[in-house]
């Protein structure tokens, strides 16, 4: 694997795709700096070897143009506190104030070039725009796993302007590394344990995951469809209906391959949609009309929870309930903690981004897990057997 470790930064000039996309509140305060802080290794070891560092990132989701909500600038104050200098600016990603800044780069310096997604052209995976962005650095680093499966000017299209000179920085070597430990060398039995709203977000990942795992559980809003296809009354819980046919279908599957799949036996129950709703605890296909579920109940954490402690590889990716709120975290909660516990008695275990990492910093666990993914998307695709286009740039 290409990585920056293979290269020498003295006097040269990186420009290194970061994922800075980082959630801000109404004052523009960063609320989670995880991703941020994974990229400072990569981001020393340039400049430890002598090297000056541009960073480009997106920055949310903005429409077509400019949008001050989306501006990188919130973040220049964090980002210069955590690597201990002032951290240049430009306001824009190309042209000419981006140039002038990246070509007077001291080594040792660091730039931050305003949001790509004020330009359409990142989305559009634009060559043209790619070029331009190509002229700030001599070496391209991609350490942005978060947007690996986007084929974007700078995530992708760029690297074909440095094909000498094209490396994964740390966080993405990282996060490929722990990915293909899951994928490809599992130590049995291998258990994934998948939650989330939707069926539909994750059909492709269960069914590749139905080649490779020995146990597949499966809760959160996307059981109530499980439940509704097997003839059970799930009140007002989310449901798929155009789903449910694909949910027997994958329980058939599960069957002919072996696999142990595990639905919610009970569930807890809620009269609305708020954290002090009432609530009760109900078996599984056996929710009252007009009420929801909510959360996996005690029963169904313990049957979970027993073949997770007995796991040796473990694949999270969704949460079990609405762990937002306090009322109905508990579910949530008892699987992280049994996964930590697996992992303490030497499972490996890999947290898939996105709302497990959410619930997994909530309880405070982080650090008591294998390895946390920083990219929600990027990691489901991969561990759907897709080829990242921001990997295969940099491996071509």
């Amino acid at each position: 694997m290409n990585t920056i470790d293979q290269c020498n930064f003295k006097d040269k000039k990186a420009l290194v795709r970061v994922d800075f996309n980082v959630p801000l509140d109404k004052d523009y305060n960063i609320t989670d700096d995880k991703r941020m802080r994974a990229a400072l290794p990569t981001i020393n070891k340039i400049l430890n070897d002598g090297g000056s560092v541009v960073l480009m990132s997106h920055l949310g989701r903005p429409k077509g143009g400019p949008e001050e909500k989306y501006s990188l600038k919130h973040i220049l104050g964090d980002l210069s506190r955590m690597l201990d200098q002032e951290v240049k600016f430009a306001d824009d990603c190309i042209g000419a104030d981006a140039e002038n800044k990246a070509n007077n780069l001291f080594p040792g310096e660091v730039l931050l070039l305003e949001n790509l997604r004020f330009h359409p052209e990142e989305e559009k995976g634009d060559v043209a725009f790619a070029e331009k962005l190509s002229k700030l650095g001599n070496i391209y680093v991609n350490d942005a796993f978060g947007t690996a499966h986007r084929a974007h000017a700078s995530t992708t299209i760029v690297a074909q302007f440095f094909p000498n000179a094209k490396y994964f920085g740390y966080l993405m070597a990282e996060e490929l590394k722990n990915a293909e430990k899951v994928n490809h060398g599992a130590t049995k039995p291998f258990t994934a344990i998948m939650g989330g709203a939707k069926v539909s977000d994750k059909i492709l990942l269960i069914e590749s995951l139905l080649d490779k795992v020995d146990n597949l559980i499966i809760g959160g809003g996307m059981a109530y469809t499980f439940a509704k296809a097997q003839g059970g009354e799930i009140g007002t819980s989310l449901l798929e209906e155009d789903r449910m046919a694909l949910c027997l279908e994958l329980l058939d599957k599960a069957k002919a391959k072996g696999v142990n799949l595990i639905l919610p036996v009970d569930t807890v129950i809620a009269d609305k949609f708020d954290n002090e709703a009432s609530k009760d605890q109900v078996d599984t296909g056996k929710i009252p009309e007009d009420w929801m579920g909510l959360d996996i109940g005690s029963k169904t954490i313990t049957l979970f929870n027993e073949t997770i402690k007995n796991s040796k590889t473990l694949l999270w990716n969704g949460p079990m309930g609405v762990f937002e709120m306090a009322n109905f975290e508990q579910g949530t909660k008892a699987v992280a903690e049994a996964v930590v516990e697996a992992t303490k008695n030497g499972a490996f275990s890999l947290i898939g981004g996105g709302d497990s990492a959410a619930a997994i910093a909530k309880f405070g666990l982080e650090d008591e897990v294998s390895y946390v993914s920083t990219g929600g998307g990027a990691l489901l695709e991969y561990m759907e057997g897709k080829e990242l286009p921001g990997v295969k740039a940099i491996m071509s």
